[in-house]
């Protein structure tokens, strides 16, 4: 099987996986696209980007088990819950066991910011911001068409704290007009 059939495996099981929770289908599907995205305009070796897509896939996946546990699912709880719930998936899925090893590491780290380490967290992160800065200033002014305001400065202060690549601060740049 290749690269690109193992991910449209894991794109549905983790369509599977959120049954009934369209938005959370969503947020996986717009992360795996911005993440997909910056990895082939930093050009990224294949097996990274490999790992991104993966990674990006199922990022958020410890929300469930975290919700179930403990009623609630922060970041943390999410880094702690998620690595099972991905190796699980990724290893019966047939990855193989350093890509599985990888992306359990980035699912237990991706809402770490103060030591980022590879191009795969890094895009990962930037990746998870650009849908998640939209996604909440959308839930909080519903209706508004402008991005403006908090969301703006929330915006402009990710791209300077976080944002490392060229094609990352490229695309946060343009889509909330910084």
């Amino acid at each position: 099987m290749d690269r690109q059939e193992r991910l449209d495996r894991l794109f549905a099981e983790m369509t599977a996986y959120y049954s009934g929770d369209p938005r959370r289908v969503q947020h996986f599907v717009k992360v795996h696209g911005f993440a997909a995205l910056i990895g082939r305009l930093e050009k990224l070796d294949p097996a990274v980007q490999e790992v991104l897509e993966a990674a990006a896939y199922v990022h958020d996946i410890g929300i469930r088990p975290a919700e179930e546990k403990y009623g609630c699912c922060d970041g943390k709880l999410q880094e702690q819950e998620g690595p099972a719930a991905a190796r699980e998936m990724l290893t019966g899925l047939g990855f193989d066991e350093v890509l599985v090893e990888r992306v359990c590491w980035l699912v237990g780290h991706h809402h770490t910011y103060d030591r980022i380490d590879g191009m795969d967290y890094q895009i990962l992160v930037e990746a998870d911001f650009l849908v998640n800065l939209y996604e909440s200033f959308q839930d909080r002014h519903e209706g508004r068409t402008a991005f403006g305001g908090e969301g703006k400065d929330a915006a402009a202060a990710a791209l300077e704290k976080i944002f490392r690549t060229g094609s990352g601060s490229g695309i946060c740049r343009t889509m909330f007009g910084l």
